[in-house]
């Protein structure tokens, strides 16, 4: 029995394989953009943190110094403590604004922690360095509970 259907002829058979060969190239080829956007956020995202967490670097530095002439018995003035608190604020929010997954997640909430760490020892430093008739090592411990966000 010869098929006599003419969508089912070679020459139709082979125009519909063309087409399917051409559609699933152009698919590998979006799939291909869509991986190069991907691997472009995701090093957007890691070159954010590593930006935010240089200058939180450089104000842990400024809270070491804090802790040492706090501990020290040095009077230090109130600004002290404001400015680089402000500053890490600053950088919560930036890391706030980086939208990232996986890896890069991980990095970002890890920073986050990490600048709420300094900022709790700021208010503790402030806290032995506003009472000047306090122990130093009997000062009210003070501790923020931050809040939690899953993104």
């Amino acid at each position: 029995m010869i098929n006599s259907d003419p969508a089912h002829s070679p020459a139709q058979l082979s125009s519909h394989s063309s087409f399917a060969s051409k559609e699933k190239m152009t698919n590998t080829k979006d799939n291909k953009v869509e991986e190069v956007k991907e691997s472009e956020e995701i090093s957007k995202a890691f070159a954010a943190v590593a930006g935010v967490r240089k200058e939180v670097d450089k104000l842990s530095e400024r809270v070491v110094a804090l802790e040492v002439a706090v501990n020290s018995g040095t009077k230090v003035t109130d600004e002290e403590f404001v400015v680089p608190a402000e500053l890490l604020m600053r950088e919560l929010l930036k890391l706030d604004g980086i939208g990232a997954e996986g890896e890069a997640r991980l990095q970002r909430k890890a920073e986050v922690r990490r600048i709420q760490k300094y900022h709790e020892t700021l208010d503790k430093l402030n806290t032995i360095n506003s009472n000047p008739f306090s122990d130093k090592h009997k000062a009210v411990s003070v501790t923020t509970n931050w809040e939690t966000f899953d993104s």
